[in-house]
């Protein structure tokens, strides 16, 4: 029988933020006004701020105004990579590779809980987007998840397991669709 009870219990176990709580607040505020709102649209200036707070960034990156990242200093970005107006809910590390395209309203969700447990705990897992993977608009990657290099999930569809290296994934949960050939015409 479940419990029933409407006592509060919520365990997030080991869950650590990573920065104080002025730092945290700082980012808050930071985020809302340059990231969230629009009001900064310059990829350089963005890229910046999230160097102050800890994000680690390569060089030529493109971040587009109205992105949303948890918590920057649990961010690694390479070389040349782009991020449209995406949701990053980086509670746990998110390492993103060179050449990595994350389109408009994709989520990458490092977080979940766990619904066997009647306090219903937080669970944390990092997500790793080697080089080359493109992530499509409006999709999701579910924590853990490990995309290999220049994998694609197309635009609507979910990761809830690791993606291979040169495939295209897409539905919901995500399906191998076929391999990822290049032609350079």
């Amino acid at each position: 029988m479940a419990n029933t009870s409407l006592k509060k219990n919520f365990d997030k176990k080991a869950f650590k933020v990573g920065a104080s709580s002025t730092k945290v607040y700082c980012w808050y505020l930071v985020n809302l006004i340059c990231f969230k709102s629009g009001l900064v649209p310059f990829s350089n200036i963005l890229v910046g701020i999230l160097r102050v707070f800890g994000a680690e960034i390569g060089k030529d990156v493109r971040i587009k105004p109205g992105i949303h990242i948890r918590y920057p200093w649990k961010l690694q970005l390479g070389d040349h990579s782009w991020l449209a107006d995406c949701y990053i809910d980086n509670l746990d590390f998110v390492s993103i590779g060179k050449n990595v395209c994350i389109s408009q309203q994709a989520m990458l969700m490092t977080g979940n809980h766990n619904y066997k447990s009647s306090s219903f705990d937080l669970v944390t897992k990092p997500i790793v987007l080697e080089d080359g993977v493109w992530i499509g608009a409006k999709s999701l990657v579910a924590p853990g998840v490990r995309a290999s290099s220049h994998a694609v999930l197309t635009a609507g569809s979910t990761a809830v397991k690791n993606l291979d290296a040169y495939v295209i994934y897409q539905g919901n949960p995500a399906l191998r669709l076929r391999n990822r050939v290049f032609s350079d015409d």
